[in-house]
């Protein structure tokens, strides 16, 4: 007979002595039910619960979830590929027990990210943390190289309720001013608190330029723990919010016009304990495999920007002159270029010098988002890929005969022209897999189709409450 000791294929060894230690000690401490959470293809973070009772039963067997999410839209409509878009079949969200987090803003509950397995105990294809953690093995075993990668967090305070479809700023004072810490200060220390409870390492938070905007930094980890982080962090904010009687929007653009809210990667690669971001003998303190990633991720930028701007919405906050980084350009701390050189400051820069890629918000699946830029810039590296001239400025300053000559070409201003980019790119599609890049341009073409008959106003306003 087959028990609780003795599961089917999908958990990890020992999940279920783990789940069994851990049930007690959540439920000892308040802790009834376990948020199980996943990101869609959308962009859409989808969880099922369970009772903290369950847990045991959910690191066992798994906890029943269908496959045809991967081809949800962000208002909840389906899309179909010759796979995935079906009401057939069923897969298991085995809950990853490392990454299991009481959540200080949601009194009662704790959270976990999930693998996605089949009911035969093999891996979903289209699980982008899935993905992801592939990648992530591959650069290890191919080139020895190893990564540290955060994702800021941008977003929009707003006065409620959210149903009204209106978003009203709850704040007044000027951009970065000391008004808006005051303002919101009750509500931001009792995030930070809820940070430093959950174990979240917070370098900065503080008010941005858009109204009601606030942005968190939060410290690097392995990729695969940056994207859980990240999804965490937001559900925090969320919260901690709700606990205030305020609401949030991380859309990419609350309003058509103006800053929107952005989801910068960044990402430094290692080689045994080294950072090659920093002590090399190229430009900036780079190795020279270093420049060669930079170089891969810029070869791929017009292509990724349907991994790292997935939404209609976001290409209303892809605007030039806007610190959104919309050229294919690099440049040191230069906050115009689509990738900028962060070296850090003398005497720390063998542990801070990173990459950060600024065309990402968080609509983006942040799993998809750092596979595409990984894989990018780890082909640019196997190539050896010269890393070209650097600017300085804002390249839309450039006039097209210097632009061309450098290199610098815009990315994509339509979710339409992202979409046949990544169609296009091998070397990204390869990465994800023929499953979930299938399923990146159904779900994309069908955003587009959703709001093609909506102006600029009408798109913000139809994602302004999704993210």
């Amino acid at each position: 007979m087959t028990t609780l000791a003795d599961p089917v294929p999908g958990g990890r060894p020992g999940d279920v002595e783990r789940a069994t230690a851990l049930s007690d000690e959540l439920a000892e401490g308040g802790v009834h039910g376990i948020v199980l959470a996943y990101v869609d293809t959308a962009g859409i973070a989808r969880v099922k619960t369970v009772p903290t009772a369950k847990l045991v039963s959910a690191a066992a067997w798994g906890v029943g979830m269908s496959p045809v999410f991967d081809t949800f839209l962000a208002n909840d409509s389906i899309v179909a590929t010759d796979v995935l878009g079906s009401p057939d079949g069923d897969l298991r969200m085995y809950p990853d027990l490392d990454q299991l987090t009481v959540l200080a803003g949601q009194p009662g509950w704790a959270w976990a990210p999930v693998d996605r397995i089949t009911q035969e105990g093999e891996p979903h294809p289209a699980c982008a943390r899935t993905v992801l953690r592939r990648t992530v093995a591959e650069a290890a075993e191919r080139h020895g190289i190893t990564f540290k990668a955060a994702v800021e967090v941008e977003w929009a305070v707003g006065q409620g309720p959210a149903a009204t479809g209106e978003f009203v700023p709850a704040l007044t004072g000027p951009a970065y001013g000391a008004i808006r810490q005051v303002e919101l200060s009750d509500f931001t220390a009792d995030l930070l608190t809820a940070f430093a409870a959950q174990g979240v390492d917070v370098e900065q938070l503080h008010p941005e330029y858009a109204a009601g905007q606030f942005e968190v930094s939060v410290g690097a980890l392995d990729p695969v723990a940056a994207a859980d982080r990240s999804v965490l962090v937001r559900q925090t904010i969320r919260a901690v919010a709700g606990r205030h009687g305020l609401v949030v929007s991380f859309a990419p653009a609350v309003f058509a016009e103006g800053v929107g809210n952005g989801g910068h990667l960044h990402l430094s690669a290692w080689r045994d304990d080294v950072n090659l971001h920093a002590g090399g003998e190229g430009r900036y303190g780079m190795t020279a495999d270093a420049e060669s990633f930079v170089a891969g991720v810029l070869d791929r930028l017009p292509a990724l920007t349907a991994l790292t701007a997935p939404s209609p919405a976001s290409y209303l906050r892809l605007k030039p002159s806007q610190w959104a980084g919309v050229f294919t350009a690099w440049g040191r701390e230069t906050r115009e270029a689509a990738v900028r050189v962060v070296t850090g400051t003398a005497g720390l820069r063998d542990q801070a010098a990173n990459l950060e890629v600024k065309p990402v918000d968080l609509a983006a699946n942040p799993y998809l988002a750092l596979t595409g830029v990984i894989a990018a810039g780890l082909d640019g590296l196997t190539k050896s890929a010269p890393l070209p001239q650097e600017i300085t400025g804002d390249p839309a300053r450039l006039d097209p005969a210097e632009a061309a000559a450098r290199g610098v070409r815009r990315l994509p201003v339509s979710l339409a022209e992202s979409v046949e980019e990544f169609r296009e790119d091998e070397v990204l599609r390869a990465a994800l897999g023929p499953v979930l890049a299938d399923a990146v341009t159904a779900v994309r073409r069908g955003e587009i189709a959703a709001v093609d008959e909506l102006d600029d106003e009408g798109v913000a306003a139809a994602y302004r409450w999704k993210y």
